[in-house]
């Protein structure tokens, strides 16, 4: 196929019902001659070589009466040929039109042993159409293609149906549709059960009022996560300098200094000072004494002259 705009040609199928007809029908000598008339066929295969020597030499024109002197010949050259891989199982008495399989391969012949064959394609002839065998190549990019088309449509799919909140984490819902095709296939009740409509509602729309503070909150949390992951941060800030640190605020509870007593002993917020009859007991104890009279003197101390050896002069 020269155009280039024309389908690839696994991907086309040819039928020529007037040549079929003009050839007699479809059986074992006409199935490669039938063959050739499609678009699979090369003209420049040994197939053509022959049928065009036979048509020219009488000597030749035995070739191509039957497939089997045909296909004999074929296996004396080398080069590109066509021949029949596989014949269609035979259905009844001269009834053999089923699938035939055509081998588009290259003989090389080889002195003193087997001829090495190396096969290009296979075509299958069913009735009077002919198709390509796709490649093993075309058949896994195929399944490939097809397995990738079905997860790019799935993965938006449960994406659509997920949904994270901070309490239940990643939860997936099916879709409204979805639920309601369910519980149709499954049993269903002859009479319809009535719902609490007045109180279905109020909770469904307290349940989708909380949801946006919970799903905002949780995105907070999670970009301040992003951010400040590794990094911690003290409650409470440290004061002063190198070797007196303090805490701003460490959460105890500030002592209130207490106020001041009055002079009759009487304190501001808490009433009358007790008295203490420890301090009354050993007073009246030591009353048996005297007390020390201010005018009174004291024992003198006599200083003592320290006098060294060494100052003290020698009497003569």
């Amino acid at each position: 196929m020269d155009n280039p705009n024309d389908p690839p040609l696994d991907e086309i199928q040819w039928r020529s019902p007037q040549t079929l007809a003009s050839m007699g029908g479809l059986h074992s000598n006409t199935i490669l001659f039938y063959f050739a008339e499609s678009p699979f066929f090369e003209r420049t295969s040994n197939n053509a070589v022959i049928t065009s020597q036979a048509m020219n030499n009488i000597a030749m024109y035995h070739f191509i009466q039957t497939r089997e002197a045909f296909e004999g010949r074929l296996k004396t050259m080398s080069g590109l040929e066509f021949i029949v891989g596989e014949e269609p199982a035979e259905t009844g008495p001269g009834m053999g039109t089923g699938v035939w399989v055509i081998r588009k391969q290259t003989r090389r012949k080889r002195y003193q042993e087997e001829d090495e064959i190396t096969v290009h394609a296979s075509f299958f002839v069913v009735g009077e159409n002919i198709y390509m065998a796709p490649t093993l190549a075309d058949i896994l990019a195929s399944r490939i293609m097809t397995i990738s088309s079905a997860i790019s449509k799935a993965l938006p799919a449960a994406e659509s149906v997920r949904k994270w909140r901070p309490a239940t984490g990643h939860v997936y819902q099916l879709p409204t549709n979805q639920a309601a095709g369910g519980r149709a296939k499954g049993q269903d009740s002859k009479e319809d059960t009535p719902l609490p409509d007045t109180a279905a509602k109020p909770a469904a729309a307290a349940q989708k009022n909380d949801e946006v503070p919970m799903e905002r909150a949780a995105e907070e949390a999670f970009m301040a996560h992003m951010r400040h992951g590794g990094e911690y941060i003290d409650e409470n800030a440290i004061t002063g300098r190198p070797g007196e640190f303090h805490l701003s605020s460490t959460g105890r509870k500030v002592v209130v200094p207490l106020p001041k007593k009055g002079p009759d002993g009487v304190g501001a917020m808490n009433g009358p000072a007790p008295i203490s009859t420890k301090v009354d007991a050993k007073k009246e104890g030591k009353s048996g004494r005297t007390p020390k009279s201010a005018s009174t003197p004291g024992k003198l101390k006599k200083k003592r002259s320290k006098m060294s050896a060494t100052n003290t002069p020698v009497a003569t």
